[in-house]
């Protein structure tokens, strides 16, 4: 054989080998790619997602442009001054609750109307040449929706107090129009002609036909026709009435009021722009490239341009923005920006997975700012080190034989990720239980000592404000004494405001130790405990089949790989819950339990053998117990608790009635990569690539 034909012959089958090698590696998909994002904060989704407000403000430094955008771009109608702030809100039918040319009583109706979660508003108009306050309430679709809350304000006892026989009616949004005047300033002249004769009316903003901002004046707030010709037969006195025509509600108009909420104060308002219901988009831009405030949202600014629209009857509010610098905040919102650098690269491709694996999953948006996507908290959550993370990583992304992953994470897998059964009953090949280092989550944390006091109750007192006595009781257990006046004595290992104190002990005071715990953390927490009835309550709330109450006994029926519990049984039945993870919430009666991963002590559980070694369990056995004293004294047991040693000296706190206390480890579903877990491997000098393939099995990281 010849040179070349020796070299056709390599090359053939080098051919052969490479077209063999090609059909046994799966084709790779396009790594997916998005440049912008569009995230909620505020969406009324039924069955979703439910997050609104009245009104939202906006202002930013160097001042906001306001505009519509319509399919063809962005017309820019007008700006607001640097700093300024400006409200909106939808135009719909609502409620007129009290009219008043006292601010103080008006106020008052407001402040009434919002603490009975009703959707208030405060503005002023001049009527007859005196300024009146009117509050409504509602952001209503229909006029029958708009009458039944005018029935329910109606009814409200400390509201009627407080309007002193006003009454109320609804508004629509049926008015009259003016033709196109010269600019804004005579627009308001016009509009006070109108109300110097006490009809309601706005300044108007359209669009001309070359976008730009047109000025107008809408006079009326009628819910029918009926009711519409008789503001016309008002304004007819007025200069100029023979123009008006009825307003066409189909092309998209802000509607201005002076707005009294945010000040509180009579002498000063904000402008207040009112869009319609109908396809509009309201579409706000930062005039300097300064990021937006939105004070609903605690006052935070953010990134990008917000659009405003209607949706389910209700205002959207959405934060549009490049999509990599979404991710700055939410690596900054999800981990401390103090990690290493290598598990906020970690969070950065994990978040990035995880959008991009969701689409548009809230209709109009692809997120929420919290956590039931991922926590966005805008320009405040981000810091250097979070932008570096996602710039050194940006554009990559995980796959399984290749395609995109979702990349779930939680705050701290508690020893152990979670299968993906063992949360929502699915098996995800490269999502499986595995050893998590969480406990960098305790670094730093003091012990408490769970105790009993001389008066039987039982709490958590912190390491540092106790005392070893040197004594120990009768049956071996330690003694210690409080060190500081006014010492809390606490139902969870933890400083927590909203848990109630068990009570409160003075220097000197003895107690009875019963263990010794770390502070409660998203490694290791307890919750609890809880009344039978507490748990009857939360429980038939949530499961498919109610359980007949009081609830007696509560146990862990069936574990996952992870330990996490899969099934639980209350007096015998079972939790018929959608998937695992949902016990969390199905048995969280101060808000959801952390995690899944936890042991029920149940306190009332105690098994007792008698003469002849009879067993006797309770809660099961209803009977009297009795204790034997010194001198062979028998006397009932009718104290709440009762204390139990094992032969190994440990003491055990029991209930003569059933109570629940949760103790667990981890915080969230547990699946995927635990957040503390990265923290742990950064730490260890381990780079974030490793982080991810630890915690995402044979996956590969590709890149746009």
């Amino acid at each position: 054989m010849s040179v070349n034909m020796k070299r056709l012959a390599l090359s053939a089958l080098s051919a052969l080998l490479l077209i063999s090698l090609c059909a046994a590696i799966p084709a790779q998909a396009a790594v997916p790619k998005l440049d912008t994002i569009r995230v909620a904060m505020f969406l009324q989704l039924p069955g979703k997602y439910t997050e609104t407000t009245a009104a939202a403000t906006f202002s930013a430094a160097g001042g906001l442009s306001i505009g519509l955008r319509t399919p063809s771009g962005v017309q820019k109608w007008f700006q607001t001054a640097a700093g300024s702030q400006t409200r909106f809100a939808l135009d719909s039918f609502k409620v007129k609750v009290f009219e008043s040319s006292n601010f103080a009583s008006a106020q008052a109706v407001y402040k009434r109307i919002v603490a009975a979660k009703g959707a208030g508003y405060l503005t002023s108009a001049a009527k007859k040449g005196t300024i009146v306050y009117q509050v409504t309430e509602g952001t209503y679709a229909t006029l029958a929706d708009a009458k039944t809350a005018t029935t329910r304000w109606a009814t409200d006892a400390e509201l009627a107090k407080l309007t002193a026989g006003f009454k109320s009616s609804v508004q629509g949004t049926l008015r009259l129009e003016t033709p196109a005047l010269a600019n804004k300033a005579a627009a308001v002249t016009t509009m006070n002609s109108y109300a110097a004769a006490g009809l309601d009316a706005y300044v108007a903003v359209r669009a001309s036909a070359a976008g730009a901002a047109v000025y107008s004046v809408m006079v009326g707030s009628a819910a029918d026709a009926a009711e519409l010709q008789i503001v016309k037969a008002a304004a007819a006195g007025v200069a100029g009435a023979a123009t008006l025509k009825q307003a066409d509600l189909a092309v998209p108009y802000l509607l201005l009021k002076n707005d009294h909420a945010v000040t509180g104060k009579a002498e000063s308002s904000l402008e207040l722009y009112s869009f319609p219901q109908a396809a509009v988009k309201v579409w706000i831009e930062s005039l300097a490239a300064d990021p937006i405030k939105l004070t609903e949202r605690s006052g935070r600014t953010y990134r990008g341009q917000f659009e405003l629209s209607s949706l389910n009857g209700a205002m959207a509010v959405v934060n549009e923005l490049p999509f990599e610098q979404y991710l700055y905040s939410v690596v900054g919102s999800e981990m401390y920006a103090t990690w290493p650098a290598e598990a906020l690269k970690s969070q950065a491709v994990a978040s990035r997975n995880y959008i991009l694996s969701k689409g548009f999953g809230f209709q109009i948006a692809n997120v929420v700012d919290t956590v039931l996507s991922q926590a966005y908290n805008g320009v405040g959550s981000e810091r250097q080190s979070t932008i570096d993370a996602v710039e050194a990583t940006r554009g990559e992304v995980l796959m399984y034989k290749g395609k995109l992953i979702e990349a779930l994470y939680s705050s701290n897998a508690g020893g152990m990720t979670a299968d993906a059964t063992e949360a929502w009953n699915n098996s995800i090949a490269y999502m499986q239980a595995i050893k998590s280092p969480d406990n960098s989550s305790e670094t730093g944390l003091k012990s408490w000592y769970r105790v009993v006091l001389s008066s039987g109750l039982i709490g958590y007192i912190r390491e540092d404000l106790l005392n070893d006595t040197g004594s120990t009781t009768a049956a071996g257990s330690k003694i210690m004494q409080v060190n500081t006046d006014s010492t809390k004595v606490r139902q969870h290992p933890v400083i927590q405001d909203t848990i109630a104190l068990i009570a409160t002990v003075n220097s000197g005071t003895k107690v009875t130790v019963l263990e010794k715990t770390i502070e409660s953390n998203s490694m290791n927490w307890v919750r609890g405990p809880y009344k039978p009835e507490e748990l009857l309550t939360v429980i038939n709330a949530r499961v498919k089949t109610k359980i007949a109450g009081p609830i007696r006994t509560l146990e862990v029926s069936g574990r996952g790989p992870s330990g996490r519990a899969t099934e639980i049984m209350a007096n015998g039945t079972k939790l018929d819950v959608a998937n695992p993870d949902a016990f969390r919430s199905t048995l969280g009666v101060q808000g959801s339990l952390p995690s899944t991963k936890f042991q029920i002590d149940e306190t009332a559980k105690v098994a007792m053998i008698g003469a002849g070694s009879q067993q006797r369990m309770k809660p099961n056995d209803s009977n009297p117990v009795y204790i034997i004293g010194a001198g062979g004294k028998t006397t009932e047991l009718t104290d709440s608790n009762l204390f139990i040693q094992d032969g190994k000296g440990n003491l055990r706190a029991a209930t003569k009635e059933p109570s629940f206390r949760f103790v667990g480890t981890g915080y969230g579903h547990g699946v995927g990569m635990s957040q503390f877990g990265a923290l742990s491997l950064a730490q260890q000098g381990y780079d974030y690539q490793y982080i991810l393939k630890y915690y995402y099995k044979d996956v590969t990281i590709a890149k746009e």
